[in-house]
């Protein structure tokens, strides 16, 4: 019978006394992934022996070979359920050394399940190192959060490491192995592992959460699938616009959509597109590299030119799009198109100066918004578009937010039908225009499914967006109720002191949690503190490259602005807030660095620009995060220590607590 959760499962009783050739007969049997290579053939067979001599001892427990860890698309060697414990092997069969990668794989598994895994919240998890030809090695037990530092230990060093860690831990809760083993897994993936899990063939109910909140990611992807078949059976021109708090997972649900409607058989093309450089930069690269990845595991040279060819044709960047359809009138081969962070289009005028200084054409009657509906409108019967859209996330000079959107659609498309979440109709969204003004003459249908209410990327406390919005607000009494309800799940302390911060940052994450500095673009006077946010960086390395590598972010050098991180996530964030935005006479002071000295910003959409930027810093962190706050300098005028201490004084009677 097979075995969606493992490749094989038995009491250690049972296991003990079946044959070698029975057990691998069984592990194979569950094998429905590509065909096995000789390589893992032997490294089964070496496991089988190493295990059945290392637990012959044990009176009783349960063992597990090949347990699925959905999120990552991976699977722990060996599970071994012992006096209530959870031991997770993992095997290097051959090697002599224990390799950081190794200790960094099986932390990460252990972490998976204490998270995402409801019945090991509270459970005693051990993740173990076992490098067949190595010498075992005596390693101190460090536990937090009920999950054990990687242990290690050679081959003939597993049955004493179960017992030692046992001794230690005596008097575990008991548990029932079998219902653990098929316990409800609930997983919020980054947006790098779902866009590669998606893009393997997973569907997005296998790789998230399934509780209500995450619940709502199906019922907007399947009330769009509606209006796409709507469209396609009526001959209608339809447009989506998906709205959602930071890190709801409005991008996930445009690749998923992405993938679903990219098949040429049936003529229902999709392409994701977006205005996010960096965005589509990490996600192209990331599938690039995993394709590479994944066809060495069954002995195929995949060159990664060849890899990121493929991956760019799914995820485009959407200046290149708009660029190839100036030029071409036909119809574009695709018939749904999903723009993400479709609040970034370019106005008129934006669009006209880069056309004419770029391109050399003299006149552009279009704005971004207008010009893309057009292209999608040149289809004769029937086409749809999705707009993701992020409240508050404009961050850029000529970036025409949701209200050109409209704008475009009353102008010269009243004929589509628009399809909108009620939400749309929050500040944040319709930038001081009257919501009446903006749809007169149009066809709106609401659907609450269209807004995405719950932060995925905050997994262990969603409300961190509502506490941003409320403190860049200057909502104290709303912010002091929320800070409560997120303080003891989602750390957020602030120093004056950065190197304390990426001290603390450095101890919150374990296995391959990633962490970073962060900052806005218009803090150049952290050049001070050795913080140089004019300086470029690589994005797809700084996101994506391992610990030890200098251009990563890991490295905590080498500084990300909004403009680099915006879509994108760390699991634990140093956020280093300068001066031009200062907390000053109980508001927001806005200002940029010119020169010698800072000049207020009189400018409204700059303004607004400067807070959505510390908007998007804020809300990148899926962990935690600490806020540094410079102290500033008397004998500097461009750092005085008032613009900072106000700040700083504002974060802490929130509730924010100092580091110690």
């Amino acid at each position: 019978m097979k075995n969606s959760r493992c490749y094989y499962a038995a009491d250690i009783r049972t296991f003990l006394a079946q044959a070698p050739d029975q057990i691998l007969g069984g592990i194979n049997r569950n094998n429905t992934s590509a065909e096995v290579t000789e390589r893992q053939q032997f490294a089964w067979i070496q496991e089988i022996d190493i295990l059945r001599h290392e637990l012959a001892s044990l009176e009783e427990g349960r063992i597990i070979f090949e347990y699925v860890i959905p999120r990552r698309g991976k699977r722990v060697d060996v599970v071994i359920l012992y006096h209530h414990i959870i031991f997770l092997l993992e095997f290097k069969c051959g090697e002599e050394h224990y390799l950081a990668s190794a200790c960094n794989q099986v932390y990460d598994y252990a972490l998976d399940l204490h998270y995402f895994q409801k019945s090991s919240h509270d459970k005693l998890i051990v993740p173990v190192m076992v490098p067949t030809e190595a010498t075992t090695i005596c390693l101190a037990i460090s536990c937090k959060d009920r999950v054990i530092a990687p242990l290690g230990c050679g081959a003939c060093g597993i049955a004493a490491l179960i017992r030692s860690v046992c001794a230690r831990f005596p008097a575990e809760r008991p548990f029932n192995y079998a219902q653990w083993e098929d316990a409800e897994y609930c997983p919020t993936p980054t947006i790098v592992e779902a866009a590669q899990a998606l893009y393997s063939g997973h569907n997005v109910e296998a790789i998230t959460r399934s509780d209500a909140g995450a619940e709502n990611l199906t019922k907007t992807t399947s009330v769009i699938n509606g209006i796409i078949t709507r469209s396609k059976l009526f001959n209608e021109k339809s447009i989506c616009f998906v709205t959602g708090v930071p890190g709801a997972g409005k991008t996930l649900v445009g690749l998923n959509l992405a993938v679903q409607h990219s098949n040429s058989e049936t003529n229902r093309l999709a392409v994701f597109l977006s205005g996010n450089f960096s965005l589509v930069k990490v996600l192209q690269e990331a599938l690039a590299r995993d394709k590479v990845a994944q066809g060495l595991d069954v002995g195929l040279r995949i060159k990664k030119a060849e890899a990121l060819r493929e991956t760019s044709t799914f995820i485009q960047i959407i200046h290149t799009y708009r660029d190839f359809f100036v030029s071409d009138e036909r119809a574009p081969r695709e018939r749904v198109a999903i723009f993400d962070e479709s609040q970034r289009a370019w106005t008129h005028q934006k669009i006209e100066t880069f056309m004419r200084t770029k391109k050399g054409i003299s006149a552009f009657p279009y704005s971004e918004p207008e010009f893309l509906i057009q292209t999608m409108d040149r289809h004769g019967d029937w086409s749809v578009i999705v707009c993701l859209v992020g409240g508050g996330q404009e961050i850029n000079d000529g970036e025409a937010g949701l209200p050109e959107w409209f704008d475009a659609l009353r102008r010269s498309f009243p004929h589509w039908h628009v399809y909108v979440s009620p939400h749309l109709t929050n500040e944040v969204y319709m930038r001081g225009r009257e919501w009446g003004e903006m749809v007169a003459g149009l066809s709106v249908r609401e659907e609450e499914a269209l807004h995405l209410a719950t932060s995925l990327r905050a997994f262990r406390a969603p409300e961190v967006s509502d506490f941003v919005d409320t403190l860049l607000a200057v909502s104290k009494e709303e912010a002091m109720r929320l800070w409560p309800v997120i303080c003891n799940s989602y750390p957020i302390v602030v120093t004056r002191d950065l190197g304390r911060a990426k001290a603390w940052v450095k101890e919150q994450c374990r296995g391959s949690m990633r962490c970073g500095v962060l900052a806005s673009s218009g803090a150049l006077r952290l050049k001070a503190e050795g913080l140089f946010v004019k300086s470029e960086i690589a994005v797809e390395n700084w996101f994506l490259n391992p610990k030890g590598d200098v251009r990563s972010s890991y490295q905590l050098e080498d500084v990300a602005t909004e403009f680099s991180v915006q879509g994108l996530e760390l699991d634990y964030a140093v956020v280093a807030w300068d001066a031009d935005f200062a907390f000053h006479a109980g508001g927001w002071l806005s200002r940029t660095f010119s020169g010698t000295s800072w000049k207020c910003d009189k400018n409204p959409e700059q303004v607004r620009y400067r807070k959505n930027a510390y908007r998007v810093l804020l809300t990148r962190a899926r962990q935690g995060m600490v806020i540094f706050v410079p102290r500033g300098d008397r004998s500097d005028p461009t750092r005085d220590p008032a613009w900072y201490d106000g700040t700083y004084a504002y974060l802490r009677a929130l509730g924010i607590p100092a580091l110690a």
